[in-house]
């Protein structure tokens, strides 16, 4: 998923209304700031399966293993680590792959190792909070949100995010509200303030 790794989980849970509908951004260095469909922040959009993470279950069928281009890909920055283990990016690039074949676990492993390199990227930290909300992990998805967003108060991707855990996950609109309006006042113009003006219309329903 290379399309833009902002649009990352897609929002689908029960506010008081009925089904919320939506997406979310996150952003990675290596990939483009993502929307929450499910994709790595430096990544692409993705339907949650269990990425944001994920979590609801039933909405959408189980993905199927990664093809054997993904495969390859993965075997060879795998092996690139076996040599160079201290290699930031690689860690950040097999994380993606991970991301986007839909391997959470793998993906928030993968992350970790890029994090303990390089403690402070709010992009790899937004991926990372995808995965674990795929794993339905949505406390700990929250957590890293909140920590990339707290290192760089001007990442909308990690805010947007937090709202979509906020609403879906926690059961806490007044929480959501409160972060997809901060969206709105940090990056009034950014797509993530259009989808924030959306999901904001969704809770008063």
């Amino acid at each position: 998923m290379r399309l833009n790794r902002n649009i990352m989980f897609a929002l689908a849970g029960g506010l008081a209304a009925g089904l919320l509908l939506g997406y979310f951004l996150f952003s990675s260095g290596s990939r483009e700031a993502g929307l929450i469909v499910a994709a790595p922040v430096n990544a692409a959009p993705v339907m949650p399966a269990p990425s944001l993470g994920g979590g609801l279950p039933g909405a959408m069928p189980a993905p199927g293993p990664p093809s054997a281009e993904v495969q390859a890909r993965i075997a060879r920055i795998e092996a690139a680590l076996l040599s160079d283990p201290q290699n930031h990016d690689a860690w950040v690039a097999v994380g993606n792959e991970y991301f986007d074949s839909h391997q959470p676990q793998k993906a928030v492993a993968a992350y970790a190792k890029a994090l303990a390199l390089k403690p402070e990227d709010p992009n790899v930290l937004t991926d990372q909070g995808v995965m674990y909300r795929q794993l339905g992990q949505f406390d700990k998805a929250l957590a890293t949100f909140q920590k990339a967003n707290k290192l760089d108060p001007a990442h909308v991707q990690s805010l947007f995010n937090m709202g979509v855990v906020y609403a879906n996950d926690l059961n806490k609109p007044n929480e959501a509200a409160k972060a997809w309006n901060k969206v709105i006042s940090t990056a009034p113009a950014s797509d993530q303030a259009a989808q924030a003006r959306q999901m904001l219309s969704q809770l008063k329903k």
